[in-house]
């Protein structure tokens, strides 16, 4: 194996998924408030934002999609908007922490495999700007300078769960679907890249399975137990 690929939120961010994102619509409306937006219409644009950004076909960025979205809707200078949107991760983003709950083991993980030697991928759906997910990563006590890759909607055109999204991380770092693992806590989202030929590991604390799909056949466990996975696995130099 050369790369192991995580999620984030749910996998080496603990939390619960609907509350996460329930503090940060209130969060983002309250700043849409704030700056004159509306709170109802920025939340709305956010989630059909995230919407369209799900449905890219590859044409564009994510970030790109996003914003096209967004200016068609209010028009205006696209760089007052975006200072905006980063003012609000730099500042009230923090707020929405609260509903997380972070543990030393995911750091503790990461250190595990960078020291024998694998590619490391942070494999969030890239459907947040850069410097939120660094601030997310910041919350699980992670160092972005300990990836090879990040995504974000900068540098992506897909968005889970299409496939392609797995298969440009592949194109970026150069590795082969059967020489990476992908570990997760969301059978449609994280699992699926078993579909092009990865390796799965499902995390099952707060696990994610929306269809009730049968999971028994991939590696899993809690957070403890991922640890122990990777402590078992071959240094690469």
């Amino acid at each position: 194996m050369k790369a192991v690929l995580f999620d984030l939120d749910g996998t080496l961010l603990p939390m619960d998924q609907e509350v996460f994102v329930s503090r940060y619509l209130k969060e983002i409306g309250a700043k849409g408030a704030q700056l004159g937006y509306g709170a109802k219409e920025l939340v709305q644009i956010v989630l059909r934002g995230f919407e369209v950004m799900v449905a890219n076909d590859g044409t564009m960025t994510n970030e790109e999609r996003f914003w096209e979205l967004f200016m068609d809707t209010y028009g205006g200078e696209r760089e007052r908007h975006m200072a905006a949107f980063e003012e609000f991760y730099n500042n009230e983003f923090a707020r929405v922490a609260e509903g997380t709950n972070p543990t030393p083991l995911s750091n503790e993980a990461i250190q595990v495999l960078k020291k024998k030697g694998y590619i490391l991928v942070l494999a969030t759906n890239p459907v947040f700007p850069r410097v939120a997910t660094v601030e997310r990563m910041r919350w699980a006590g992670l160092d972005p300078k300990d990836f090879d890759l990040v995504t974000t909607y900068e540098n992506s055109r897909f968005a889970k769960p299409h496939l392609d999204y797995y298969r440009e991380i592949l194109t970026t770092i150069d590795a082969r679907p059967e020489e990476c693992l992908m570990v997760g806590n969301d059978i449609q989202e994280d699992a699926v890249a078993a579909q092009i030929g990865m390796n799965v590991f499902l995390v099952t604390d707060d696990l994610i399975n929306l269809t009730g799909e049968d999971y028994s056949r991939w590696p899993q466990g809690d957070r403890q137990a991922m640890l122990r996975f990777f402590e078992e696995l071959p240094t690469r130099r």
